[in-house]
């Protein structure tokens, strides 16, 4: 029945957008230039929506979104080579609920946490 989900979250700059995911996180544009105030990407099986925003305040933007890897320490690492700024509190780290994360924020403070289930 359910397939797939396909988060939308806030954005204040398309162009500031669509350069951090696809430059800094390696995801590709599916289609922007046909809407002006909308963006999609997609990384792997990843799809993220964007709507235009201009009055977020990113101090208290809740847009949250969680990415299931399974290979949580190479993309770490691929964000590490790219220089993508790591969340203060979201290093790479195991968590007492089975997972290993780590978490960053985006342009306009949507915070994206990555992980993978690690058995114990």
């Amino acid at each position: 029945m359910l397939l797939e989900i396909h988060p939308k979250l806030p954005m204040r700059n398309k162009a500031v957008t669509m350069h951090y995911y696809m430059e800094q996180l390696g995801f590709t544009d599916i289609g922007s230039e046909s809407f002006d105030d909308y963006l999609i990407v997609r990384k792997d099986n990843i799809e993220i929506h964007f709507f235009s925003d201009k009055t977020l305040d990113v101090l208290t933007n809740d847009g949250q979104v969680y990415i299931r890897t399974n290979n949580i320490d190479a993309l770490y690492q691929q964000m590490i080579d790219n220089q993508v700024t790591i969340h203060p509190n979201g290093n790479l780290a195991m968590k007492p609920w089975g997972q290993k994360e780590f978490a960053l924020l985006d342009p306009d403070h949507n915070l994206l946490t990555f992980g993978q289930s690690i058995e114990m």
